[in-house]
């Protein structure tokens, strides 16, 4: 799919590029009702499409169902551009043409949705935008379920069910040959420093231990076993594992 050239007919490898002052006056004719202006400004940005529809490869759609639906977020974007802000097209199309195809992808998820939760979602959607350009703040999930009239849980089981699924591999941004990935923004909250001081402070403090120890406390603490199977193990009483673990925690309390 990614070296597919001709998708729906169109031949991507020859797609024209616009420059701003083409845009531009491609633009005043489109508002003056030319619809061959139209046309070609379609044309000219149907590579926008082919870019951001690289982003859904991995979901196993057809290349050509993707551009299509991504060329009715474009159309949108053409007849909603506001040309008096001070915004490039691609700024603003990019958006709406990710936002069409999510709808698509929801809309035709393997996982049947209701259609009942998906209405709420999509209130929900559209109520957090407006709350968010008034107040210039994301509104709560209390907010959002206060003003629809519905409990919380409801409305959180609603936005759940429409939430696409992401890649920690997907894309979100490209800078030359530089591209970031959802992890990269991802906190890892497991391998901090601290953890990893912690880590190596405790193998500091197993090799202290005499090789039978360290068998014991690895046993129990890093492998779940139970004393009983322990002893089993080793060919020792379960006293004797007992006496032996005190013995190793004892020091490595002292040495930690």
């Amino acid at each position: 799919m990614i070296n597919k050239v001709e998708i729906c007919g169109v031949n991507t490898a020859k797609l024209p590029v616009l420059s701003g002052k083409e845009k531009q006056a491609l633009f005043e004719r489109i508002q003056a009702g030319d619809e061959e202006a139209r046309e070609l400004f379609i044309q000219g940005n149907l590579r926008l499409v082919l870019s951001v529809i690289q982003r859904f490869w991995n979901r196993g759609e057809q290349a050509d169902d993707l551009f299509q639906i991504g060329c009715i977020g474009l159309i949108k974007a053409i007849d909603n551009f506001d040309v008096t802000q001070n915004v490039q097209f691609s700024t603003y199309a990019v958006p709406m043409i990710i936002g069409e195809i999510r709808r698509y992808l929801r809309d035709n998820n393997a996982i049947r949705v209701s259609r009942s939760l998906r209405d709420l979602a999509y209130k929900a959607l559209q109520l957090r935008e407006s709350l968010c350009n008034q107040n210039n703040r994301e509104p709560t999930v209390d907010e959002l379920a206060q003003q629809l009239e519905v409990p919380r849980e409801d409305l959180v089981v609603a936005l759940d069910a429409v939430q696409d699924t992401v890649s920690l591999f997907d894309p979100v941004f490209q800078d030359g040959g530089d591209t970031l990935c959802v992890m990269d923004q991802i906190r890892d909250e497991k391998n901090t420093a601290a953890s990893w001081e912690q880590t190596l402070t405790i193998e500091s403090a197993m090799d202290r231990l005499t090789p039978r120890e360290q068998t014991i406390v690895s046993m129990r603490f890093f492998d779940g076993r139970t004393q009983m199977e322990v002893a089993e193990e080793i060919g020792i009483s379960q006293a004797q594992v007992s006496r032996l673990e005190k013995n190793a925690l004892k020091h490595l309390r002292k040495y930690i």
